[in-house]
Order: C-alpha cells, then structure tokens, then sequence
C-alpha cells in the first residue's frame, strides 16, 4: 500500500512480475558469486570464508532489496542487512571499488535476465524498470559506501588512540615493549625525535572567522600531509601550537627531514620551525625535552624557519646554560640598553648573515643608517661587528643576554 492507501503494483514483463526472473534468491546469488569468483578478478584473491560469508550476504541483500523494489515494496529493512554486510567487508580490508563493481557487475546480469523475457510491448515498463535500476544502484551504492566510511572512521580512531597512547609511553619513559604489541605497533631501534613549533595562521587572528576552527584545519592538513610522507611510523602528539613527532631513523635519511619539515609547512601554510635530536627509545625523554630546549633558544634568537639539528646549534646551546659564563657575556652589551634600536639592528644584521642590504629591507632604513648605528656599536661596546673575531663576541653575547633576559622576565611573573 501506499501513503495515500492506494495498491502499489510492481513492474510486469510479458504479463508476469519483472522480479520473477530473480526470485530464487538463493540460486540466483549462488551463480552470481560464481561470475564474480571468475570474473571480476579481485574476487579470486578473497578468501573462501568471505567469499562464502560476505559476499554472499552483500549479494542477497542486494537481489533482495532488488525484487522488493521491482515489487513496489517498502525496503529499509533490506538496507539495514546490506549495511551490516558491507561494513563486515570493510573491517576485512575488501576495497571499496571491488564491492561497488562488484554490486554494477550484479545488476548487469540481473538485468539481462529480466530483459531475456521482454517483448515490444514492454516498452514502457522496461523503461520504468531502467529508472527503478538507477534507484536502486543509488540507494545501494549511498549504503554501502556510508558503511565503509563508518568503519573506517572507527579504525582511524583507534590507531589515532593506539599511536597516543604508544608516543606518550614512549616521551614518558615508560615501558612500551607489551604496549607496542597491544597496539600493533613496531618500534624502532632508533628515532629522529623533531620538536616542533607551529605559529598562528594569519586566518586565526582574522575578526570574521572562527581562530579555533582555522587552527584546527592547519593541524588537520599537517597531520594528513605526516601521513601521506611517513604512513603509520611516525609517532606523533600535536596541537595547534606544535609538539612533537617520532620518525624512525630506518624509514627516511637526515638529509631529507629538511624537505619533510618543508612539506609540513606548505600543509599547514605555516612556515614551522623545528629541532631534531636523534636518539634510541630508552633516551627518548631526555632527548625530547634537549630537542624542545633547542627549539627554543632558536625562537628566542628570532632564528628562521626551518629545521635545526642539535650538533648545528651545540654551541649556541652550551651559551645560553645558566652561569658566570652567560651572565658575563650578556653583560658585553649592557651599554646598548639606553639604544634599543642599536640592538634591534645588530640582532637583525647578524640574522641576516651580515647582509646590509637585507638588514635595511627588513627594518625600512637605508644602508647607510645601518653602517651608521654598526659604527656606535662599535663605540659603545668595544666591539667592532664588521671584524670577525669582535663579531663572535658580539652574537655569543646577543645569544647569552636573550636568554638572561626572558629568565629575568619570567621570575618578574
């Protein structure tokens, strides 16, 4: 019946109903199965459990839903058993473009089977028929494809909860070995361990959009963009801010983690910052909280984007330890502080590779304002930033007095 309480009738050829032909489910979906075994060749390498559980399901399903839709019959009952089915294929790892040719590849010869019976005086219902086919396959293909992404949905959420659970053992110096097997992870004999610092996107900061959801799409992109460069080896715990990530040292070599950081940051369209410690799982803590102390001291000394490995900055490292050292060195620049714009250009100067043209770019003067102030630094410090030995002084002292400074700062908090 329908909603008006009038009869639904189904389709007829040649005076019988147009489902008959596909009636006996259950013979019917035994031959079909056979034709997709020999034919559609993905088929031939299931197993012969599926084959004779799954896909056999998924067949009758669809020759019934088939025959109730010819029928004029209502069918959410025979979706809910397809999308039971598909989803069991999707949890065997069958692809989804083998159960869709699979399911066209079906309706193909279950249609020549209802057609081998026409006549021309069918005409009309053939085209009915053709019409309630396109139906059909859209209602199948909707259920089945809405099962997949569900399970796959499911799967990702559980590697994501397997792979946070394993990385925060792992930075917290905690046994993995029965872990790693529970989440059917491997881990490696050794790891690049990369502190990460992502900035804001210019979106974030926009007065017309949501920052929270600008951020948490940068951090989908690059979390999709690790996955598509590393697979499932890499390790990581990210926020919108940065984190960390894990990448065993076996998957890729160090000359090409610049390249990875850069395609991080093209992801995200963030230029990212990064530090890199290598080290075995056991040393993994310390070297996470050495690779985020670099980090850092390289924000700190306004440092440009890009990837930096511990042996680069060792030196600068060992400067900005607490000590006499550091104190008396930070105090080399101490006749500067009633000339702030003095110390902004020699920080932008020797970040720029000593390169005056850039330096009076950056901070919109003209060269020869730079070589002016460069003069009275060397006036008021002794030292003489265009001579080599004095510059060393002068950028071991900058790197000594930024971290001086922001400790003073925050013990002000």
């Amino acid at each position: 019946m329908t909603t008006d309480g009038t009869l639904r009738v189904g389709l007829t050829v040649s005076g019988r109903p147009m489902s008959t032909p596909l009636q006996d489910v259950r013979t019917v979906s035994r031959q079909l199965v056979g034709h997709f075994v020999d034919h559609v060749i993905p088929c031939a390498t299931l197993p012969g459990d599926i084959i004779a559980g799954d896909v056999t399901a998924v067949t009758r399903a669809c020759l019934e839903l088939a025959v109730s839709m010819l029928d004029g019959q209502d069918i959410p009952a025979k979706t809910g058993r397809l999308s039971e089915a598909a989803a069991g294929w999707a949890r065997e790892g069958v692809p989804i473009d083998t159960v869709l040719h699979s399911i066209h590849e079906g309706f193909k010869l279950g249609m020549d089977r209802v057609m081998a019976q026409a006549t021309t005086n069918d005409h009309e219902n053939l085209i009915e028929g053709a019409k309630l086919v396109v139906t059909m396959l859209d209602t199948i293909n909707a259920v089945v494809a809405r099962a997949y992404v569900r399970e796959h949905k499911a799967v990702v959420s559980e590697h994501h909860t397997a792979v946070h659970t394993l990385t925060s053992a792992l930075l917290g110096g905690h046994p993995t070995s029965t872990m790693a097997r529970e989440c059917g992870i491997e881990i490696a004999d050794a790891y690049y361990v990369l502190a990460l610092a992502i900035p804001k996107h210019p979106d974030e900061r926009h007065p017309r959009l949501d920052g929270k959801v600008v951020a948490r799409r940068k951090l989908r992109r690059l979390q999709a963009e690790l996955a598509t460069r590393c697979g499932d080896t890499a390790l990581a715990l990210l926020s919108v801010d940065g984190g960390t990530i894990l990448v065993p040292t076996t998957t890729r070599a160090d000359e090409h983690l610049d390249e990875l950081i850069a395609q991080l940051a093209t992801a995200a369209r963030v230029p990212i910052t990064a530090a890199l410690v290598i080290a075995a799982p056991a040393e993994i803590p310390a070297a996470a909280d050495r690779a985020h102390e670099l980090l850092d001291m390289v924000q700190r000394l306004d440092c440009v984007a890009g990837l930096y490995r511990f042996t680069d900055m060792a030196l600068e490292y060992q400067l900005t330890r607490p000590g006499p050292g550091r104190e008396t060195l930070g105090a080399l620049l101490d006749p500067l502080d009633a000339h702030p714009e003095l110390l902004h250009t020699l920080q932008c100067h020797i970040a720029n590779n000593l390169n005056r043209q850039r330096t009076a770019r950056i901070m919109h003067i003209h060269t020869n304002t730079v070589d002016y102030r460069l003069k009275r630094i060397c006036q008021l410090t002794g030292f003489d930033p265009t001579l080599t030995a004095d510059l060393w002084q002068l950028r071991s002292a900058l790197i000594a007095r930024s971290f001086s400074d922001h400790s003073d700062a925050d013990r002000s908090l």
